[in-house]
């Protein structure tokens, strides 16, 4: 906890750490309160004219998700925050107050190096409620004495070097910490993210079903006879749990439609499932474009009066979209029905993998679907 030493200057405890092995530039780490942190630090933005700076504009949307979850007790700030104190002197900055090594500020600024925006939730929270939130730690770890260009160097490392994690491990992590904490499932519906919960969920039950078997590749599996990354299953099926009817109805009646839709497409085109890596409807475009067609589709079997978890009820409309699709391969080559799906240059697929390439064939598929007649 940090502590007034006077009524201008401020002591905050910390214990001295290594030193920069290049710069040899020393550093010390402790707890610094939110009140003083506010109070105490400077975040250098950019400014690309004088060339000065290195911090991005805060992201404020970022900072508002942080400021909700931190009122909410749903997250908690355990990484530290690395500043740096530029115009440090040993015997000035650092000293023993009832026995405990202190960093002592008298006017000086901490300048952010990384971490702003922990810094300016913090900031708003101190402003909205000073009585709750000043006395709220954090860890920091502080450089003494470094310049900008110091400082300039360690925030182009940590933001450039830093790997973010996986989609496909996030969304696994996702799941598991929602599955465990309500308040984390409570979040991601304010943040209208609770559809990657479901997702992951029926993609997770995907797996066991007979077009799905072998075929999805989860975070640390080897790719061996896999065809998607899970992660990009649970994104083509975000435009579904969109959807009035499939949004709303249960998680198990979701897995039966999808599983006895995607057994339809491989009874009108087996031989993609059978050899799936030459062909590339259970990969990235391929089930991207399917997936836009399953509410179109449901829409006839019910004005039908068929089951819509039976997949001989999606076979024939199936069959006029996916056996009558034509296009050109890269040499200009007619290529139809199954041969339509074929990867690289035997098929004509790989020509919509765009965005506004799927936008196309998915229209162009809905066209071919049966007309819905009314009563």
């Amino acid at each position: 906890m940090s502590q007034a030493a006077t009524a201008t200057s401020v002591d905050i405890p910390v214990a001295k750490a290594t030193t920069l092995h290049r710069t040899k530039t020393p550093l010390v780490i402790g707890l610094i309160t939110a009140g003083d942190l506010v109070q105490l630090h400077e975040i250098p933005r950019r400014d690309t004219r004088t060339k000065t700076g290195y911090q991005r504009e805060v992201a404020t949307p970022r900072v508002n998700r942080l400021v909700a979850d931190l009122k909410n007790g749903r997250v908690d700030l355990p990484t530290a925050v690395l500043l740096n104190l530029r115009e440090f002197e040993s015997r000035k900055h650092l000293v023993e107050v009832e026995g405990q090594l202190s960093l002592r500020l008298d006017g000086e600024r901490l300048y952010v190096v990384d971490g702003q925006h922990r810094i300016e939730s913090l900031a708003k929270l101190v402003d909205e409620d000073p009585a709750r939130w000043s006395g709220f730690t954090i860890a920091f770890v502080c450089m003494l004495g470094a310049n900008e260009q110091q400082e300039m160097e360690q925030f182009y490392v940590v933001n450039s070097t830093a790997k973010s994690v996986r989609t496909d491990l996030a969304l696994d992590l996702l799941k598991q910490l929602a599955d465990n904490d309500p308040r984390r499932m409570e979040m991601l519906i304010e943040r209208n993210e609770d559809w990657k919960v479901t997702a992951q969920t029926l993609v997770e039950e995907l797996q066991n079903t007979p077009p799905w078997r072998h075929r999805l590749r989860f975070p640390g599996q080897p790719k061996a006879e896999t065809t998607i990354s899970s992660a990009g299953l649970v994104a083509s099926l975000k435009q579904l749990l969109a959807s009035p009817y499939f949004g709303s109805i249960t998680q198990q009646n979701q897995l039966k439609i999808l599983a006895a839709f995607w057994e339809a497409v491989e009874r009108v085109i087996p031989e993609a499932f059978t050899d799936p890596q030459t062909y590339v409807l259970q990969k990235g475009t391929g089930v991207m474009v399917m997936h836009s067609l399953v509410i179109a589709t449901i829409e006839y079997v019910k004005s039908k009066g068929r089951s819509v978890i039976d997949p001989a009820s999606y076979v024939e409309p199936l069959s006029d979209v996916l056996l009558d699709l034509q296009g050109d391969t890269a040499s200009g080559e007619p290529a139809v029905g199954a041969d339509f799906w074929k990867a690289g240059t035997e098929g004509a697929a790989g020509s919509f993998s765009s965005n506004a390439g799927r936008r196309v064939l998915v229209a162009k598929m809905k066209s071919k679907l049966p007309d819905i007649e009314v009563e």
